[in-house]
């Protein structure tokens, strides 16, 4: 009787000690990295890739933070509608944008190099996507939000120096000028890729 319920106090420390533990960010990278890899070296359909690649996204990625870096200065000139709207709206754009995009990949390998605790709250990545017959070695740092040790989040991809959150801040700032700030104009191109 005491062996058993020393055995169950054993599990149940364990169970307990892995829930409250927060995840590293490098092992966060790696096991996302391998996520992917799996259901893109896989015999699935580029339809059923790109479903597993959505649900990846939403597991693992900052969307909504992401989302309002990529207004910059405009995010002020919303109201709170707008801006319900707008998080709807890119949450499809990126989502069909990212998994779209990655779905062309085939059995990518990431290694996952070093970390750099900047702060508290982001920790950056560093890892390298492996070279092919077809392509070299590239380099990629992971921006990564770990306010919530728990729960990190993806905040940017850094690839080759680039950071693709900041491009898409640049580009979105781009649309939004050419429309003389007509935020309705880059709501209607981000619904009009999503629904391509």
């Amino acid at each position: 009787m005491f062996k058993k319920l020393f055995i169950l106090n054993l599990i149940i420390f364990f169970i307990s000690f892995n829930t409250v533990r927060s995840i590293e960010a490098d092992i966060f990278v790696q096991s996302t990295v391998n996520r992917a890899s799996d259901t893109l070296s896989g015999n699935k359909t580029k339809e059923e890739r790109i479903e597993e690649l959505k649900k990846i996204a939403l597991d693992t990625v900052d969307i909504k933070g992401i989302g309002f870096y990529s207004l910059g200065k405009h995010r002020k000139n919303l109201s709170d509608d707008k801006k319900v709207e707008y998080s709807k709206v890119f949450k499809n754009y990126f989502l069909n944008s990212f998994s779209s995009r990655l779905a062309e990949y085939s059995n990518p390998v990431i290694e996952v190099n070093t970390k750099e605790k900047i702060n508290e709250n982001y920790t950056i990545v560093s890892s390298t996507l492996a070279g092919t017959d077809k392509r070299p070695a590239i380099k990629i740092d992971w921006r990564i939000y770990t306010k919530n040790p728990d729960k990190p989040l993806i905040r940017d991809l850094i690839i080759e120096g680039l950071s693709l959150a900041r491009t898409q801040k640049e580009e979105f700032n781009s649309i939004i000028q050419s429309a003389d700030g007509d935020m309705e104009v880059l709501f209607t191109s981000l619904r009009n890729f999503s629904n391509k």
